[in-house]
C-alpha cells in the first residue's frame, strides 16, 4: 500500500514539474548555494497539531546563513519551543553544504552537493521519529541532486541521521531506534511573473514535496506530503507558506501535521 502511494505521488510531482519552477524549496535544500560573500537571516515558525493533547506545538528556528563562496555555505540555528510552557531555548545546530558537481548550460543545470548537520537539544525525547533539526541531539550526513530545466526544478535528497541522549538527563528510551535513513523528492512551478522584466518583480512559486524516514533497526517508517506557496520580493526577501500532512506512518510521532511560515532575507556582498 505504501509503495502504491509513493508511485502515485511521484506521478503527481512529475505532472507539477511539467510546468515552471525555481530552485528554492521549503522543506529541503537544493544542491545550489546562496550567493558567494552573502549573508542571510531565516526565521522558521512551525505550528504543529498534537492530537493526543489538543495542543499546538510551536517551534521557532532562527538561522544565520553565510555564503562563503560559490561552493560552500554555512548555517547556525537555534531551537526554541513551547513544549514546557512559554517559549524555551532547547538547543542549536550547525549546518554546512558543499557543492561538488555542476553541469551548467543555458537555461538548465544539474548540481550535486554533500551536506552535514550537528545539533544539540535539551528537550524530552517524546517520539520515535528522529529529527536532529529541532528535537534530537545528533548529526546528519547526506547528498542532494538538483535538476533545473529552464523554470522547472526537481530535487532529491538522501541522508542518514544518528541521534543520542538529549541533555538535562533526557535519555533516549530503551529500545528506541537511534539511526534513520531520510529522503525527500521535491518539485516546483513558477506561477508568476508570466513574463520576466526585472529583479523587482514579485515571484510566486508553487511546490510539492514528499518527505520520508525509515528506521533500519526496526523497519518503522513514515511518508509526508508538503505543498507550499513561496513569494520572493526584489530577489532578496522570501516568504514561504506550507502545510505538511502525514500520508502513512507506523511509528510514534507526536505532531506530524501542521503549518510552516518562514521569512528569509539576504544581504549581498557583505562579507
Amino acid at each position: 500500500m505504501l509503495r502504491c502511494k509513493i508511485l502515485s505521488l511521484i506521478a503527481i510531482i512529475s505532472i507539477c514539474g511539467s510546468v515552471h519552477a525555481q530552485e528554492l524549496f521549503v522543506f529541503s535544500e537544493p544542491a545550489s548555494n546562496m550567493p558567494a560573500r552573502s549573508m542571510g537571516i531565516r526565521l522558521s515558525n512551525w505550528m504543529m497539531d498534537e492530537p493526543s493533547t489538543s495542543h499546538i506545538n510551536y517551534h521557532f528556528i532562527p538561522e544565520v546563513m553565510i555564503g562563503i563562496n560559490n561552493r560552500i555555505m554555512l548555517h547556525a540555528e537555534a531551537f526554541i519551543s513551547n513544549r514546557k510552557g512559554g517559549l524555551n531555548a532547547e538547543g542549536g545546530g550547525l549546518y554546512a553544504k558543499y557543492r561538488f558537481y555542476s553541469k551548467d548550460n543555458v537555461y538548465r543545470h544539474f548540481r550535486m552537493a554533500a551536506f552535514g548537520r550537528i545539533s544539540t537539544n535539551n528537550g524530552e525525547i517524546h517520539q520515535e521519529e528522529i529529527m536532529t533539526n529541532g528535537h534530537n541531539t545528533g548529526f546528519q550526513l547526506g547528498l542532494i541532486g538538483t535538476q533545473l530545466l529552464h523554470k522547472l526544478a526537481l530535487s532529491g535528497t538522501l541522508y542518514m541521521e544518528q541521534d543520542y541522549d538529549n541533555y538535562n538527563d533526557n535519555q533516549l528510551p530503551s529500545g528506541m531506534a537511534d539511526k534513520a535513513i531520510n529522503y525527500s523528492i521535491s518539485a516546483g512551478r513558477l506561477i508568476l511573473p508570466k513574463k520576466y522584466n526585472g529583479y523587482d518583480q514579485v515571484n510566486m512559486n508553487l511546490m510539492v514535496e514528499l518527505i520520508g524516514q525509515t528506521l533500519p533497526q526496526n523497519g518503522k517508517q513514515y511518508l509526508d506530503i508538503a505543498p507550499s506557496l513561496q513569494f520572493i520580493f526584489n530577489s532578496q526577501t522570501r516568504v514561504d507558506i506550507a502545510f505538511k500532512k502525514e500520508l502513512y506512518s507506523n511509528m510514534l510521532r507526536s505532531a506530524p501535521n501542521g503549518i510552516l511560515l518562514r521569512i528569509e532575507h539576504l544581504l549581498f556582498n557583505v562579507l
